[in-house]
């Protein structure tokens, strides 16, 4: 894995039927061959990776995910989160649309290749793994648990371990 801590990627989302019914227009255009959005006219923005709105699931995850997943059964680190306004297409992105097998979000596809991988990595080099994961969401500063029926209304606390790493308890 390289040396970049941090990667930053944009996904520009089409204009939704109503946007378009309405007469809007796209103010956000990524530059053809580059990761590099321009909003308006003049502002340009570099990022790690830029997703225009005709950009497929699989082709956000293959380049911008799919290496962390590798990386993470290497014994790395590895977090995806999506940040955005309401309606910017956060959930679609990690989620998924109803669209059919190629609309699966990033949450699906890093599901099953860590249990590919794992299957390959056991059959070809007798690797046991066991899974543990957290699926979080920050919302107007509460954290909630999304694996977690119960903690709808159950306040979650983050604290740091004496490594400096920081979650709620019982990720760890």
């Amino acid at each position: 894995m390289s040396e970049v801590c941090v990667r930053v990627a944009v996904r520009v989302r089409p204009l939704l039927p109503k946007e378009v019914l309405h007469h809007h227009e796209v103010c956000v255009r990524v530059v053809p061959g580059s990761a590099r959005v321009m909003l308006g006219p003049d502002r340009l923005f570099a990022f790690d990776h830029a997703f225009g709105p005709t950009a497929s699931q699989d082709e956000v995850y293959e380049s911008g995910v799919r290496p962390l997943v590798e990386s993470l059964l290497d014994g790395y680190n590895a977090t995806v989160f999506c940040y955005g306004q309401t309606g910017s297409g956060k959930t679609y992105t990690l989620g998924g649309g109803n669209q059919g097998l190629n609309e699966g979000g990033i949450v699906d596809r890093v599901a099953q290749d860590v249990f590919l991988l794992l299957e390959k990595r056991k059959r070809s080099d007798g690797v046991k793994a066991s899974v543990q994961v957290s699926y979080l969401e920050l919302h107007r500063e509460e954290l909630r648990d999304l694996l977690e029926l119960q903690t709808v209304h159950k306040e979650l606390h983050i604290r740091e371990d004496e490594k400096g790493n920081t979650g709620n308890g019982k990720i760890f």
